[in-house]
């Protein structure tokens, strides 16, 4: 493997993995300086046994719980964070607790934007590296292994009105902090588990074909697509399986961190159009459009090699 003369590899957030580490929350924010937290989340996660146990956890601790927001849709949305916003700056919370999948943990970076810079998200934040300085503290704890988006320094947010997608990238939007927690994703469904799964390997595989791929990020992919092939399907066919849910969970991470160093490609290009203009959910869209998107990238026929390998594909009858 040829080296890159020059690359950046960039991780702003601290990782905590294991079983019921959803009571190590009050110790982290705590460790933050923070004191009055307010939860970002949607309708259903609201609604799930481990939600009371997070909210239990906070009511026991110092840490005082101000409110919470549980309006995130499917698709994160510019309004959506507009009213989160506003509902967290009333309630003068200090830090922000998103508990969910990609779209809420990406509305409560859009919301940490406003709260704490002001302005407009369209008019002000939309690109790339534009912010000079760290944002408020924010923790995430994601309720699905696909997005990455809990280490990530990028929020993917849709504007219903223009239907698109518009991005939000600076490394000073990565969480301060991300739990992950296999527990939590038991409750995910078959469905879910299965198109967020694939978002994490649509993130692995296009950040190998990248043109910015180097060692490091090339590493976690493979890595990343090593655990999915090995455990994607048990976590959809038996979700009681915290082995295949805490594997899954770190495949999401590792690929999260791959692609937002080395980016990805024309699927993700596809998939936020189809997002943006259908609503489509990102990762079903992700997994439609990626054997297309593989295909089209065919040149990089020796990069798809060390995804064959890594899925433990034996390619020298290839060679032949």
């Amino acid at each position: 493997m040829q080296l890159p003369e020059y690359f950046q590899f960039q991780c702003r957030t601290k990782v905590i993995f294991g079983a019921s580490t959803i009571k190590e929350l009050p110790n982290e924010i705590k460790l933050l300086g923070s004191k009055r937290a307010f939860i970002v989340t949607d309708k259903v996660v609201r609604n799930l046994d481990f939600f009371k146990k997070i909210e239990d956890i906070l009511k026991s601790s110092k840490v005082e719980l101000v409110g919470i927001f549980d309006e995130v849709p499917v698709n994160s949305d510019i309004e959506v964070c507009n009213k989160g916003y506003k509902m967290a700056r009333e309630k003068e919370s200090d830090i922000l607790i998103a508990v969910g999948g990609g779209s809420v943990i990406d509305t409560a970076k859009g919301m940490n934007l406003l709260l704490s810079e002001g302005g407009d998200l369209m008019e002000d934040h939309q690109g790339a590296y534009l912010l000079e300085r760290p944002l408020k503290n924010l923790i995430t704890i994601p309720t699905t292994a696909g997005t990455g988006s809990e280490v990530t320094f990028a929020a993917v947010i849709r504007d219903s009105n223009q239907k698109l997608k518009v991005s939000f990238i600076s490394p000073y939007i990565s969480p301060n902090t991300a739990i992950l927690d296999p527990e939590v994703t038991i409750s995910c469904p078959p469905e879910l588990t299965a198109s967020t799964g694939m978002d994490a390997l649509t993130h692995a595989i296009e950040s190998i074909h990248s043109l910015q791929n180097e060692p490091i990020t090339d590493a976690l992919a493979i890595h990343a697509i090593k655990l999915i092939g090995g455990n994607l399907r048990e976590a959809v066919n038996n979700g009681e399986n915290i082995e295949a849910r805490g594997n899954m969970l770190i495949a999401a991470n590792m690929a999260g961190l791959a692609f937002t160093n080395a980016l990805v490609g024309c699927v993700h290009a596809m998939a936020h159009a189809l997002g943006g203009y259908y609503d489509v959910p990102h990762g079903i869209a992700n997994s439609i459009l990626l054997p297309y998107g593989m295909k089209y990238n065919l040149d990089y026929c020796n990069r798809y090699a060390l995804v064959a390998k890594a899925f433990g594909i034996n390619i020298e009858r290839f060679n032949k």
